[in-house]
Parts: C-alpha cells; structure tokens; sequence
C-alpha cells in the first residue's frame, strides 16, 4: 500500500518571495486551502515543507512555504511533484479508493484478455487519464477515466475493465 499521495505538480515561480504555482493533481481544490505539511519529491528524495499560503488563480494553486523564501530556491523545486502523507489524503465516501491504490492493476478486456498494467495516471481539467502499460509490447495506452471506457475495478483481483473502442489499443 502507497503511504503518500500526489496532489500536485510544481509548474513556475509566483513572485519574488518563494511562491510557487502549482498544477493540482487532486479532485479536492478545497485541500490545498487547509494544507499544512507536505513533501516535495525531487528525484528519489521528500522533503518535508510547512504550508503558509494559498492562492487560487485560473486551474493552478499558489502554495508558498515556510522553507522557501526566495524565487532562487522556489526554482530548484519547478517540476517537483508535491505529495501528502495517507493520513493527511482526503477522506473517501464509500466505495470510493484512491488512485495511487490501483496502480499495478491488470487492466483486462470484459473477456478476461489481459491489456497490460495500470502504470500511471495523469490529470487533465477534463478527466484523470489512465496509463497503461501493454502487455505485448510495453507501449503506453492512455485510457480516459470515464465511464464509457472504465468498467468495474475489482480491489480483490486487482483488475480494471476496460472498454476501448476501435483503433484505443
């Protein structure tokens, strides 16, 4: 089980005074608005930040912290993804799970034909994209996580129905 989350990527710099804007990865808006403490992924490595300010501006959040306090530093951290600890995630409503649960699942066919694995996914202002690596030939199929192409996910098997339509796969 994934014990930290992503809720956003670090996009630019926002001012001279260490703010930076960033590219929301949650469904929850609200939650940078009460944000605390996070990680900034860099490479391999977290490192641990207080939040002290947010702004909304347009589809990004501004977040400034408590240990970046000047543009140089908040342009070490551009591209950075910023994550939560499980416990700080937003709370589910029944059968709801979170993203980072699914990822190694067997995205199969209604038939039970396995299509490859869930490798990542991707948020878009439109929907969450899903990231399939074939089984065939490792390429990346990118599935829209909507209705018409995700069936039933199944955290027992740890599969994912997919509904392509032609030329998809």
């Amino acid at each position: 089980m994934i014990d930290r989350f992503r809720i956003g990527v670090i996009t630019k710099t926002h001012g001279l005074k260490g703010e930076v804007a960033v590219f929301p990865t949650s469904d929850d808006l609200d939650r940078y608005s009460y944000l605390e403490k996070c990680f900034i992924k860099t490479g391999n490595n977290y490192r641990e930040v207080t939040c002290n300010s947010c702004k909304y501006m347009k589809s990004t959040v501004v977040l400034g912290f408590d240990e970046i306090t000047s543009i140089e530093e908040a342009e070490k951290i551009i591209k950075a993804e910023i994550y939560v600890d499980r416990e700080d995630a937003v709370p589910l409503e029944e059968g709801e799970f979170y993203m980072a649960d699914i990822l190694g699942f067997k995205a199969i066919l209604e038939d039970g034909s396995v299509i490859g694995t869930l490798s990542d996914y991707t948020e878009t202002p439109a929907q969450t994209i899903l990231i399939i690596k074939a089984a065939d030939d490792g390429r990346e199929i990118m599935i829209p996580d909507v209705p018409e192409f995700v069936g039933d996910i199944d955290m027992d098997e740890k599969t994912i129905v997919i509904n392509p339509l032609k030329g998809m796969l």
